[in-house]
């Protein structure tokens, strides 16, 4: 798990939820444009892809990356990680 894999992850985080937030901000106002709307699936799907290969490799970002099953399914880990924000990577 090297400090760059991690800076690069999150740098992919960013980018493809910029892309699928700005996509959503579009179809609110041109909701069957089909063309945007692939473009925001594949965007959004890129996201969770993402999302779940840094909580399995390095911790939850959100909430809804916590699992539920695995080496911590009996503790609380969510507060005790370091937080990205905190210089770790």
């Amino acid at each position: 798990m090297s400090q760059m894999e991690k800076k690069k992850l999150l740098f992919y985080i960013d980018a493809v939820s910029f892309a699928a937030l700005d996509a959503s901000l579009y179809l609110d106002t041109h909701p069957e444009d089909k063309e945007a709307l692939d473009y925001f699936h594949h965007f959004n799907s890129a996201r969770q892809q993402a999302l779940h290969e840094y909580a399995v490799r390095f911790g939850p970002l959100t909430l809804g990356d916590v699992q539920h099953d695995g080496p911590c399914k009996d503790s609380w880990k969510w507060a005790t990680q370091p937080w990205p924000w905190e210089g770790d990577c």
